[in-house]
């Protein structure tokens, strides 16, 4: 194939689809047709991938045109003809396909396109394939099989005539039907007649997509002859832009704005040149004279500026460079970026201080620098990333009364410390004491006793999900001028309290007191007792 390198997967598909013609050249059994299957298959990947290759092809004969409309533009209107005839012919051709199995199947036209050989019922069929190509003749002068030899050979002629004659030598378009054709016994045949006489359904389908194959290959051929005749020395490459590629739109006071100026279409052995005025959406060519000229090198163009102060900092340019064929152009370039001064924040998230014991949830960020670009550290316990989101979570041991966390981050590539915060630490406060979710005032006995056990419970405005253990108490009950305690190694009711509590009678008053709770820590803390009143 003229302008496209034959790849060892198009060498397979052709080594197969001449097996599968000698195949039927035999009279071949069920099992064998299945190897139909596989050859159609092959085939239809490799139409994909070559319609994907002339996607391509168009893209950049595409952006050539744009580049310099005048002189492609002849070149570019015979490439758009050559798809439509070939868009045309594949049309035309998947039009035939699904109108066989239609009739063979017996299925409508719709059921029939996103059939493959492989659900095919009738694999093995000739008969109606044969009347549908061969019809009333025995050459198929009178069948659909002359309709398509006849288009197939104009639209190669017409693919033909899209070709400078002092190039046909160089184009191969293949898709011939003169022949000559044998059959097994050496009788000479026309191409209606060898490949659609007689032949099963599952073999017509592998040939009509074949066909499909060819035109791709055709189509290749011809428009990649047309774009090789524009004259790629004016084009080395497929794009002819300034582009301006700035490490960061983002420069903090201090440090430095940094870009590069990437120049197409130019030659590496010749510098282009490069103009630019700040504070400016646009430079007029005519004002080269009062901008600045950059000093730049073949292949990359450097421009910094130093951040002295915030706001939004823009400018604009052109650079000159020329052509293969020595013609000077000018490709403009605008772009802006903001200097700030390094604001950052890190706030714990649930109060304003850090508590011993638990985990403290911190979000730290830095205007415009990435999460991952951030690395805080803490003067004291541990600071960790959260697996569930993007805070941090700082714990704390016993001892602190405070902690500062720092705040650095990667600013193009460089690590900065950026700042600090300073917290309070302090230890959990103590939790309230509550039996059936109370502490005081009037209560039902037989609640008491359902409740069966003490809870420790955090204040309101405190939001960690967090609580304490109550490790013993002391039940207290006064019967006339004596007072009776109870005491439990836990936070349950005792059978002997829950006695008591039964014999209680309505305005009788049960304290809790001497109640042990347990910290995070290991650490006991002293409750205020808990007093109620059987109601």
């Amino acid at each position: 194939m003229a302008g496209a390198k034959e790849t060892p997967r198009q060498r397979m598909i052709a080594m197969m689809y001449l097996v599968m013609m000698a195949l039927l050249a035999l009279n071949v059994s069920k099992d064998v047709i299945n190897a139909f299957v596989v050859v159609d298959e092959n085939i239809l990947e490799t139409n994909v991938n070559f319609s994907q290759k002339l996607q391509d092809i168009y893209t950049n004969f595409e952006k050539n045109y744009q580049l310099n409309q005048i002189k492609v533009q002849p070149f570019w209107e015979k490439a758009k003809e050559a798809k439509l005839l070939s868009r045309e012919m594949v049309k035309y051709i998947n039009y035939i396909r699904n109108k066989l199995i239609s009739k063979t199947e017996g299925i409508s036209i719709d059921s029939a396109k996103n059939i493959s050989v492989k659900e095919l019922r009738k694999k093995d069929n000739y008969t109606i394939p044969t009347n549908y190509f061969m019809g009333n003749s025995d050459d198929g002068s009178d069948g659909v099989s002359k309709e398509l030899k006849d288009k197939i050979n104009e639209y190669r002629q017409k693919m033909l005539k899209l070709v400078d004659p002092k190039n046909l030598d160089n184009v191969n378009l293949g898709l011939t039907t003169e022949g000559p054709y044998y059959n097994a016994d050496g009788k000479e045949l026309n191409w209606e007649t060898y490949f659609f006489y007689n032949t099963i359904l599952a073999a017509d389908i592998p040939i009509l997509n074949k066909i499909i194959s060819d035109i791709y290959n055709a189509e290749f051929d011809v428009v990649n002859l047309l774009h090789k005749s524009i004259g790629q020395g004016d084009f080395k490459f497929d794009r002819i832009e300034a582009k301006v590629l700035p490490k960061s739109n983002f420069v903090f006071i201090g440090d430095e704005y940094y870009a590069e100026i990437i120049v197409a279409a130019y030659d590496t052995t010749q510098s282009p040149e490069v103009y630019y005025s700040k504070d400016i959406d646009y430079l007029p060519v005519t004002q080269y004279k009062q901008a600045i000229l950059l000093d730049s090198k073949p292949g990359k163009i450097i421009i910094n500026f130093p951040a002295r102060s915030e706001g939004i900092k823009k400018y604009a340019g052109f650079v000159r460079a020329k052509t293969g064929t020595g013609i000077v152009n000018d490709y403009h370039f605008n772009t802006e970026y903001v200097v700030a001064k390094p604001s950052y924040t890190i706030s714990a998230k649930k109060m304003n201080v850090f508590y011993i014991g638990v985990g403290n949830p911190v979000s730290i960020s830095i205007s415009g620098i990435p999460k991952e670009n951030l690395t805080p550290s803490i003067s004291c316990g541990t600071i960790k990333r959260d697996p569930f989101n993007d805070d941090w979570i700082v714990n704390i041991p016993p001892g602190f009364t405070e902690a500062i966390i720092n705040i650095s981050a990667n600013i193009n590539g460089v690590k900065r410390e950026i700042g600090s915060k300073k917290f309070r630490v302090k230890k959990l406060p103590d939790p309230i004491a509550t039996i059936a979710n109370k502490n005081s005032g009037v209560i039902n006995r037989e609640i008491m006793i359902a409740a069966g056990t003490l809870s420790p419970k955090m204040p309101a405005d405190f939001e960690f999900d967090h609580s304490f253990v109550i490790s013993s108490f002391t039940m207290t009950i006064q019967r006339g001028f004596k007072v009776y305690h109870f005491n439990s190694n836990n936070s349950y009711l005792t059978d002997e309290m829950i006695e008591q509590i039964k014999r209680t009678n309505r305005g009788q008053n049960i304290v809790f007191e001497n109640i042990v709770a347990r910290d995070p820590d290991g650490i006991d803390r002293s409750l205020s007792p808990i007093v109620l009143t059987i109601n």
